[in-house]
């Protein structure tokens, strides 16, 4: 899931970054679809090959969400750079939005804790979902860049963080887990929970952040100033790095060679992580491209308005794919109405993120409008008839 950190750059006129937005909101699309099918389907759906499908995919919006909230992070610090503010500065906002994304991934699990009484454990408050490791992951960006004064010294360290984050997670999964930490503490190391080993399905800190600092690298040097006069070229770097980064890590993963004793190729391994890394840039390059030069640029973009309303549709849909109010029975759909619900889901979060959008800074003016309306009403309501 996402946020809308760079709703800065976006309102500011420029279309320059609008392509962002667009590939938040395609990782809104993914990330609705594997919701859905995880949700709906029954235990016999899950048994062909689509299912597997549907969920392997699932392996791509949120490296893409974590990886857009860091390169978000580095643009609205560049802006703020680029108009006086002292480099070391620039980044207390970062770490004031990092906790504020915190908080509010909090008070979702406070939510959905309240609307799943009283079948819903108490642990349930604690667990580490995406948002939780997101905005941790821009509080430490933030802690980084107030380390580092230049665009380049913050681009190479927060590579070199990225390589290291992913190079110990296989580590800090298995030998180095911190055991002596509380489990809640520790679920954000490793998504221990309360199960009493790392679990797959949470989003801890290893290896996640990684593709924050990834994409806060990506950031700095879409910033620099050969870049901003030589965009095509830049994005253009950006995919072939991704192909080779994916090729880079089919020939890690096929050597003979292995670094580690126990290594979890999905889920913990530098080479997957890689892998994604790279596919991540190729999309990258594919949203630019289609922003520029194909319908993305049309005045009518769902997946733009999707992006810009990221953190409202990622609120709104658990509730009604994973909550009380879902609107199809859990685990108990074929694939042809879990498809028609899914199809449902993406239509009403477009209307709503349109909504939002649309009404965004205009408070004042909707608020006039109904009270006009409700004037009108009121003089063309009936009198009473006047007594005796």
């Amino acid at each position: 899931m996402g946020h809308n950190l760079a709703g800065a750059m976006s309102a500011s006129g420029t279309q320059r970054f609008a392509y962002i937005d667009w590939l938040r909101g395609f990782a809104c699309v993914g990330m609705f679809e594997v919701h859905c099918y995880s949700s709906w389907l029954s235990g016999a759906a899950r048994q062909g090959s689509f299912y597997g499908l549907s969920q392997f995919s699932g392996t791509l919006p949120a490296p893409l969400f974590v990886f857009l909230a860091g390169l978000s992070s580095a643009l609205v610090m560049d802006r703020m750079r680029r108009k006086g503010v002292p480099a070391d500065q620039t980044a207390t906002p970062i770490i004031r939005r990092g906790g504020e994304i915190l908080g509010l991934a909090l008070l979702f699990r406070l939510q959905e804790y309240l609307l799943g009484l009283p079948k819903a454990p108490w642990t349930d408050l604690l667990r580490v979902d995406v948002l939780n490791m997101i905005g941790l992951s821009i509080v430490l960006i933030g802690v980084l860049c107030w380390f580092t004064q230049s665009r380049a010294a913050s681009a190479l360290a927060a590579a070199g963080v990225a390589l290291g984050i992913s190079l110990i997670t296989p580590l800090v999964w298995t030998t180095w887990r911190p055991h002596w930490l509380p489990w809640f503490l520790e679920s954000y190391v490793d998504g221990v929970h309360t199960h009493g080993t790392p679990q797959a399905w949470l989003f801890p800190l290893f290896p996640w952040s990684a593709f924050a600092f990834v994409g806060l690298a990506a950031g700095f040097i879409l910033t620099s100033d050969w870049a901003v006069k030589n965009t095509v070229r830049t994005i253009g770097l950006f995919v072939g790095t991704g192909i080779g980064l994916f090729l880079l890590s089919w020939g890690f993963d096929s050597s003979p060679l292995k670094l580690y004793a126990a290594d979890d190729y999905w889920h913990t391994s530098p080479n997957f992580f890689l892998a994604r890394v790279g596919t991540v840039l190729v999309l990258y390059g594919i949203g630019y491209a289609w922003c520029r030069w194909g319908l993305g640029q049309a005045g009518f973009s769902p997946l733009i308005d999707l992006g810009q309303a990221s953190l409202l549709v990622y609120w709104v849909h658990n509730e009604f794919v994973y909550g009380r109010l879902s609107i199809l029975t859990r685990g108990a759909q074929g694939i042809p109405m879990a498809t028609f619900g899914l199809l449902i889901i993406v239509a009403a979060m477009v209307l709503l993120a349109m909504a939002r959008t649309r009404s965004k800074g205009r408070g004042a003016e909707i608020l006039a409008w109904l009270r006009g309306i409700r004037s009108g009403a009121v003089r063309g309501a009936p009198r009473p008839e006047a007594e005796g």
